[in-house]
């Protein structure tokens, strides 16, 4: 007879010490701007997956990708702010 034996890394995938960390936790919640940014421009592109897009659908995609960028922009610059020493830039 065979026995059935459980991989123990399946079991222990999700244990305690697998939990993200506070610098992780503090990098998402850094990048959370560009991420709901991205999330919208996405969105807007779905919205004009099963049809033409319309003038107000090019706005919106066009909006949403000036949001995107701007996030991103904003989040390069206070992370080189941050990494520059005596804050000379």
């Amino acid at each position: 007879m065979d026995h059935i034996v459980t991989v123990q890394d399946a079991v222990t995938a999700f244990a305690d010490f697998m939990e993200p960390t506070d610098a992780e936790l503090d990098a998402i919640e850094q990048e959370m701007p560009v991420i709901l940014a991205e999330v919208d421009l996405l969105d807007a592109q779905i919205i004009t997956l099963d049809r033409t897009p319309t003038e107000l659908d090019a706005r919106r995609i066009r909006r949403a990708r000036r949001r995107a960028l701007a996030a991103r922009v904003a989040l390069v610059n206070r992370t080189a702010g941050a990494s520059l020493p005596g804050g000379a830039a």
